[in-house]
This record gives C-alpha cells, sequence and structure tokens, in this order.
C-alpha cells in the first residue's frame, strides 16, 4: 500500500506495508567490530558545541578505562580529527575493512576528514551520499570490541539524523544547546524528532553556559541564566552538565590536544549513560 502523504518518518507511520518502509537498511556493525553502549549527540541548530560535548564525553569515558570509538556524522561539517590532533592522518583499509584511526589515548575515530586530500575541501555532496558514507563509517569500518561508540551528529533533523535513528540501534541520545533565545525551539526540535523515532534521551547538556571571573572565581551568566533549565524542565529532561566558556579548552581543541584537557566536564553526563 503507497502512501501519498509519507514525511519519510516511518516512526510516527501506521501503514506497515508501505513500500518506503521496507528500504530502509537497519545496519550492523563490522564483524570485527561491537559495540555495548551507542550514544548519539544532537542538536537542533549549528554552533551550540555539539562536537565540543561528543568528543568530550569520549575523552571522559576513555579516561575512566573504557573502550570507546568516536564516529565523526557530520559528514559536510567534520571536526573530529582537528580535535585529537588527527587532521594529517588519512583513512586505510584492506579487503577486511576500513580502519579506524586511533588518538593519543586509543579512542578510535573516524571522520570524513580522512578522506580529504586536504582538510579544507569542501563535502559537496547530496544527502543519499553522505548517508551511504556514514553507513560505511558503521559498517565497514574495523573499530574492535568497544564498550562505547560515540556518534557525533550534524546539527538539525536532517537525512543523516534521520538514516542513524532508523539504521543503528542507538541506546540513547544527548542534546546539546545554549543559551540564547530560541533554545526552548531549539531543544524541542532534538526531543520531538527523538520522540518520534522512539530513542532515550539521557538528558540535556548546556554550552557556553558561563564564563568564570579570573579574580573572584565568580560564575558570569554572559547570555542569561537558567534558560537550558527552563527547557529541560518544560520537556521532562534532566540538564546533566553547563559547560562553561573556557580560553583553555578553546585552545586545546584547536591545537588538537583534547585528551590532555583537565577537569571534569561532563560529570553528571557519565553518570546519566553510565
Amino acid at each position: 500500500m503507497e502512501n501519498n502523504n509519507c514525511d519519510n518518518n516511518c516512526a510516527s507511520c501506521g501503514v506497515e506495508d508501505c513500500p518506503s518502509r521496507s528500504k530502509i537498511e537497519k545496519y550492523k556493525p563490522h564483524p570485527l567490530s561491537s559495540f555495548k553502549k551507542t550514544i548519539a549527540v544532537v542538536s537542533g541548530k549549528g554552533g551550540v558545541g555539539k562536537s565540543l560535548v561528543s568528543e568530550l564525553l569520549a575523552v571522559s569515558l576513555r579516561k575512566k578505562g573504557h573502550s570507546v570509538a568516536l564516529l565523526d556524522a557530520d559528514i559536510t561539517g567534520p571536526s573530529v580529527p582537528r580535535a585529537f590532533g588527527l587532521q594529517n592522518e588519512k583513512a586505510a583499509g584492506d579487503e577486511s575493512g576500513i580502519f579506524a584511526v586511533k588518538s593519543k589515548s586509543g579512542i578510535l575515530t573516524m571522520s570524513a576528514a580522512y578522506l580529504l586530500e586536504n582538510e579544507a575541501d569542501p563535502v559537496i555532496w547530496r544527502g543519499p551520499m553522505i548517508a551511504g558514507l556514514l553507513g560505511s563509517f558503521y559498517k565497514e569500518t574495523i573499530y574492535g570490541e568497544c564498550e562505547y561508540l560515540v556518534i557525533d551528529m550534524p546539527p538539525g533533523t536532517g537525512d543523516v539524523p534521520l538514516t542513524v535513528f532508523q539504521s543503528i540501534p542507538v541506546d540513547g541520545i544527548l542534546i546539546v544547546a545554549s543559551p540564547q533565545e530560541l533554545v526552548s525551539v531549539i531543544v524541542e526540535k532534538a526531543v520531538n524528532m527523538a520522540k518520534m523515532m522512539d530513542i532515550k534521551i539521557y538528558g540535556l547538556v548546556e554550552n557556553m553556559s558561563y564564563a568564570t571571573c579570573p579574580d573572584c572565581g565568580k560564575k558570569l551568566y554572559i547570555f542569561g541564566e537558567g534558560k537550558c533549565e527552563e527547557a529541560a524542565k518544560r520537556y521532562g529532561i534532566p540538564l546533566l552538565d553547563e559547560l562553561p566558556i573556557d580560553p583553555k579548552l578553546a585552545t586545546a581543541v584547536d591545537e588538537g590536544k583534547i585528551e590532555e584537557v583537565g577537569g571534569d566536564y561532563l560529570n553528571g553526563t557519565l553518570k546519566a549513560i553510565m
């Protein structure tokens, strides 16, 4: 039975025999890869620090002694390699599959940046090609046995997030937002998509929440206080962590030294997912 009003969101569709439903491929990891828990980090818009949270989460889990893989699903705007100082690495493989690129601390990473000749080369692809590459990153890449897979999602609710939620067995998501006027709308988009796809929401992480006065140590809420907390309460999800505006953290990311950054940035998030 053909559904003429199809919006490609099978989770909200009651037409069980729709031809579009049968086209959705359920991905399985490479035979030499396994993940006990898969966490997707999402945001309703770009520029809120979603990649930073993904990277910090992978680093925090690794520092706790866990085996971790980090999949950079932001195909057109990959940032994971630079944060880990891997921007000059290239993906390699053989007849068995693609080899994930290992960071200094042992995090297994995969990103579209490893396929580009130059880091600044744009990825000008249409949705189906991007979704196909994402499938390769999950199905054909060798990560080994990992306790956690962290997926750095592209912003919004487009093709790639839809592909991930429909094709990859995600255990739960983290929503990242920043304190601004549209924060409630941004959070609502991510919450609604997760609910429509029947995905567990661990909670909300607020980035750029405050700055710390270098003289007195007081928290300065430059963009306003409590906006993300209000949004979290409105949608019935916990506010897990508030990340500061920290020049040292920004410098570490720019210099590829995120694994050297100290501090317990995501204690609440770790408790929620562990």
